[in-house]
């Protein structure tokens, strides 16, 4: 999307029918369906959580390039992002990647045993790929993240460069899915496999998407924030 980032005051029903992608985000978000006519700040009020914040994350999601300047940064609670993306990380290892698993298992098993063969252990590569990575973050890196927030500056200096981690390999997780669907799409005949092939590629497709803007917060947003927390401790 290429339009004016929202706001909060526009309605949130106005908000999600702009993006619908933003359906998936809500939950890791503590947010549910039924809004009304509210607009984005009372649900978030409702919700009791920081609009501008929720804001952040619904721009990000939705407009390609997009960055809040460094001001709006600045002035932005981010204590809650570390959570989101945990939040997040669930999402993927129990939601997203057994989706994609269903129908790929479906697919590679009318696929023949050649290119059924590869799918699955593509698949089982890349989901242990995927589990290694956020294990790593979740154990190491986020933990002194949100110490660093609040510590002295030995725990500090530590925090930042555990930050310096979360540039590595996110890359790699979107090209192998960029691999998977070329597979998908050159190789697996699908002349009796239509809706179970488009379910798959258009999982994988999301799934990719999501990762990105997932990278992004981290790389772009997260680890600018610790370095700025660490210029200015919090009390």
């Amino acid at each position: 999307m290429k339009h004016t980032p929202f706001t909060s005051r526009m309605k949130m029903a106005d908000i999600i029918s702009a993006n619908h992608s933003l359906l998936l985000v809500l939950p890791r978000l503590g947010i549910h369906l039924g809004f009304g006519e509210q607009s984005l700040q009372e649900v978030c009020n409702r919700y009791q959580i920081d609009v501008d914040f929720v804001l952040l994350i619904f721009n990000v999601y939705s407009f390609d390039n997009y960055l809040p300047a460094a001001d709006t940064l600045a002035s932005t609670n981010l204590e809650p992002l570390v959570p989101y993306l945990q939040s997040s990380h669930h999402y993927y290892l129990n939601e997203r990647l057994p989706h994609i698993k269903r129908h790929l298992l479906n697919v590679a098993t009318h696929a023949g045993d050649r290119y059924g063969t590869v799918l699955r252990q593509f698949f089982a590569d890349y989901e242990h790929e995927v589990q290694d990575h956020f294990a790593y973050e979740e154990e190491h890196i986020f933990p002194l993240l949100q110490e660093g927030v609040h510590s002295s500056s030995n725990t500090g200096r530590q925090s930042l460069s555990a930050s310096g981690h979360l540039s590595h390999n996110h890359s790699d997780l979107v090209d192998r899915l960029s691999d998977l669907t070329s597979i998908v799409l050159k190789y697996i005949p699908g002349d009796s496999l239509t809706e179970e092939l488009n379910e798959l590629v258009f999982g994988i497709m999301q799934l990719s998407s999501d990762l990105e803007k997932h990278a992004l917060l981290e790389e772009k947003i997260l680890i600018p924030y610790i370095g700025q927390v660490l210029k200015h401790p919090m009390p």
